[in-house]
């Protein structure tokens, strides 16, 4: 499973707008499908694809992972000339993570065990089938069917 997250990595020297586009068409997707799901202009995408933008601003980045199921870090590291960071596995806290949102960037870090706001420990596995959890853009597992975030008890 996580071998899915290194294809999805940039590779070295990979320029933005080569990235997003080889990510893009992976999925099959136009310019209008990847701007709709990444809530940005479909111009933006175009100038991306096109190398006439290389810096994103944060809306954007949180867009453009979210959308296409990448962690944040890889777009930073694209975007700034940077080597790829080694997120291995995505991690996120079950108690504040909000479905269908990116995971902070805190949770990401290798070093991070812990909610930096609530204390609870990150997970990066579905509670019940125990697969890694490539992508938070749902909120229940493709395997089991379970919910990534427990319910809240009254």
């Amino acid at each position: 499973m996580a071998s899915e997250l290194v294809t999805c990595a940039p590779h070295p020297e990979e320029p933005l707008s080569d990235y997003v586009r080889r990510l893009r068409q992976q999925r099959s997707w136009t310019q209008f499908q990847l701007s709709e799901a990444a809530g940005v202009h479909r111009q933006t995408i175009g100038k991306i694809e096109s190398g006439d933008s290389q810096r994103l601003n944060r809306r954007v980045r949180k867009g453009l992972a979210l959308a296409l199921s990448i962690p944040l870090e890889y777009l930073e590291a694209v975007c700034d000339g940077a080597d790829v960071p080694s997120v291995v596995r995505l991690k996120f806290c079950p108690q504040c993570w909000v479905p269908g949102t990116a995971p902070e960037s805190m949770w990401t870090d290798p070093r991070s065990h812990y909610c930096f706001g609530c204390g609870t420990e990150l997970t990066h596995r579905c509670q019940q089938c125990k697969e890694s959890i490539l992508s938070l853009q749902f909120r229940f597992c493709p395997y089991c069917g379970n919910s990534y975030k427990p319910a809240a008890s009254p």
